[in-house]
């Protein structure tokens, strides 16, 4: 996990495991995991928002997505988005009880220069490199509605599900 709340991937991995969590994989220094487990998302995401903050003093919202719901993602995601020199796009996964139209409208999507797309609790949004300090995806970062999602760049999502499909 990165920024100010830094956990090590090895010790969260040890901490899905410690939790009965199977086939636990972690990619990169992202607070990235992939598992299996049938529980309920919202039993999930409570189970492990308590333990973080019981093992390293950390509260932090935990986002899970199932494979289904990557799937979903993956069809409306256009195969020529990409994160790289020309173009920035980034995946902004959101808290359970964020609803992406409501979110979407607190957003300002500016003709010429930001695309956005939303799903089911992702909005996908992508912007020309040149423009990317013209895009009004930055002014959203540290406010209250940042702080109910979690970013992450489209390259990283894709490797993310290639890992969901292989477990």
């Amino acid at each position: 996990m990165g920024g100010k709340n830094k956990i090590g991937m090895k010790q969260l991995k040890e901490t899905f495991l410690r939790l009965g969590l199977e086939s636990v994989v972690t990619y990169i220094n992202s607070g990235n995991v992939v598992f299996v487990d049938h529980q309920t998302k919202d039993v999930l995401e409570k189970k492990l928002r308590q333990e973080i903050y019981r093992e390293y003093d950390l509260d932090i919202p935990v986002l899970i997505r199932s494979l289904t719901e990557f799937e979903c993602l993956m069809k409306i995601l256009p195969a020529d988005w990409k994160n790289d020199d020309t173009m920035k796009c980034d995946v902004l996964f959101l808290e359970s009880g964020l609803d992406e139209t409501a979110v979407m409208e607190k957003l300002t999507v500016k003709p010429g220069i930001d695309t956005a797309l939303s799903a089911t609790g992702v909005i996908i949004w992508s912007v020309a490199r040149k423009n990317v300090t013209r895009s009004s995806l930055t002014k959203i970062v540290g406010t209250d509605l940042y702080k109910k999602m979690t970013v992450r760049n489209v390259n990283t999502t894709r490797k993310l599900y290639e890992m969901m499909r292989n477990i």
